[in-house]
């Protein structure tokens, strides 16, 4: 099962409303739904709250090294509680998702990603989930940086959030580690585009015929 799960962003209320913290709205929600309270803990360098899920201790922690730092949090409460990196989720932003849309991963790369890049190196293993919340991408490469740390137009937000949402549905599930169930409910399915109207070809070339001997009739 899954022991601690981990969204990340950025401290500080100048960063509170950026894309770069939508890891941090996922964890507040899901701490609103196991009812439990995120503390300043220093010696784990994060917000933390701990909860109790069919008899077994959860950990919920949101770390305040700001993003590139983020393994020293996650490193430092996995391994004083033994925990391994496959009982580990880490929701972040996404680029290379809509907005709206989100994506449950199994190791991999960190894609540039800063926050997953210093867990990467602290853990010394990229094997733990993902949670992919998309953001959207500004479409040039040189203003990634700007982009995620600026806040999103109200409609993004709200996709975002809508997103966050129904990931709630999937919670019991990633937290049994039930992948397979989780997946299922969290990735977005798009309906399958209408065919186009059949081409009434027959009838046009019929009306096209009719239409040509009365011209040519006409004409003679």
């Amino acid at each position: 099962m899954i022991r601690l799960l981990v969204g990340l962003g950025n401290p500080g209320s100048e960063y509170e409303a950026t894309r770069h913290n939508a890891g941090f709205w996922w964890l507040d929600a899901v701490a609103v739904r196991l009812k439990a309270t995120l503390q300043p803990e220093r010696g784990y360098h994060g917000r933390v709250a701990r909860a109790n899920v069919q008899g077994n201790a959860v950990w919920l922690l949101a770390p305040q090294t700001y993003m590139n730092l983020s393994g020293k949090a996650v490193a430092a409460l996995a391994r004083f509680y033994k925990i391994e990196p496959g009982e580990i989720i880490v929701a972040h932003d996404e680029l290379d998702l809509p907005p709206g849309e989100m994506k449950l991963k199994f190791s991999g790369g960190h894609a540039g990603h800063n926050g997953l890049r210093d867990i990467h190196a602290q853990l010394g293993s990229p094997d733990y989930w993902r949670l992919r919340l998309g953001i959207g991408h500004p479409g040039v490469k040189t203003e990634v940086a700007d982009y995620v740390l600026g806040r999103p137009m109200a409609e993004h937000r709200e996709a975002i959030e809508a997103c966050i949402a129904r990931s709630l549905d999937a919670l019991d599930a990633l937290l049994a580690g039930d992948m397979a169930k989780a997946t299922l409910r969290l990735h977005t399915s798009k309906p399958p585009r209408p065919k186009p109207p059949r081409p009434l070809v027959a009838l046009t070339t019929t009306t096209e015929a009719a239409s040509s001997a009365v011209v040519r009739k006409d004409t003679v």
